[in-house]
């Protein structure tokens, strides 16, 4: 099975940034949403599994792989580009899977954009703001690189760009040798250490502000919301109950499914989460909604 065989790759303008893009398949369009270091090449095995019951489109987000580098890095304007993006692509509806940095992405979209967003599913991650908030010791010390990439007066980037290989210890025997290829020359690319980083800041200032905003306002998940948890990803990390965590932000969360992996779940346990995928998706009444 080749790599990303029977999608397009292309390079989308959606307005104040141009996303690289692969998308392909048949039924239901399906945005799959990378995170933090990947582009949007770690999805390539789910995206095999999914291509023949649905349109599968795989962007990178602003600032990462080969997408623009434009400011803002906000999750509002990462989520502004992917709606444009399916606008463009001819999608008037769509589901949304979320990863890492792209689950931010994913809930600001069916927040700001939710009358197109039909279907949510978050894999292993809470409301940014929730995270914050939750914060102990223990989670700022094990997640510290939230608070270096988040650093301006000391940024990052020096460290990491002396060194990117040092820094990131990826290899192509779990992802893959064109995804690795793929991802290494983002990782050596200071512009795109740069727009990651600012991603972590938006983070902590701009996107924290954004859902402080929606909390006070009453502004909820309006569609049907499947949480994903990876049983190997930081378990002792734990902030509290998952699903009731996100019952206080979105109407209609449909509990919790478990896949025994570690963080890249894409990448270590793609036919389990492609399985998973297809029975949240593949009933009638999403088919219908989006038809």
């Amino acid at each position: 099975m080749g790599f990303f065989e029977g999608l397009a790759l292309d390079r989308v303008d959606v307005g104040e940034a141009t996303l690289r893009v692969r998308h392909g398949g048949s039924g239901p369009p399906v945005v799959l949403l990378h995170g933090h270091p990947r582009t949007h090449a770690t999805w390539h095995l789910v995206a095999a599994r999914l291509r023949d019951s649905f349109t599968v489109v795989c962007p990178d987000l602003r600032g990462y792989g080969e997408s623009s580098k434009v400011e803002p890095y906000t999750k509002r304007a990462m989520a502004g580009d992917i709606a444009a993006l399916m606008r463009r692509l001819g999608h008037e509806r769509f589901a949304v899977v979320g990863h890492d940095r792209g689950a931010y992405v994913a809930t600001r979209l069916a927040l700001d954009h939710s009358e197109v967003v039909d279907r949510l599913v978050i894999l292993e991650a809470l409301p940014g703001l929730e995270r914050l908030e939750r914060t102990t010791w223990r989670f700022a010390a094990d997640w510290w690189h939230w608070w270096f990439f988040g650093q301006r007066e000391k940024p990052a980037e020096r460290v990491i760009n002396a060194d990117p290989d040092a820094w990131y210890r990826v290899s192509p025997e779990l992802m893959g040798a064109e995804a690795y290829e793929d991802l290494q020359r983002a990782l050596h690319d200071p512009e795109v250490v740069h727009a990651m980083l600012e991603d972590y800041r938006a983070g902590l200032r701009a996107d924290r502000e954004d859902d402080e905003a929606d909390r006070a306002a009453g502004r909820r998940v309006r569609c049907p919301l499947l949480l994903v948890r990876l049983l190997r990803d930081d378990p002792e990390l734990e902030q509290g109950d998952a699903v009731e965590i996100w019952r206080a932000w979105a109407d209609d969360v449909r509990g919790a499914v478990e896949i025994d992996c570690g963080h890249h779940v894409a990448e270590e346990r793609p036919d389990e989460l492609a399985d998973v995928l297809l029975s949240f998706f593949s009933d009638s009444n999403f088919r219908e909604s989006v038809a």
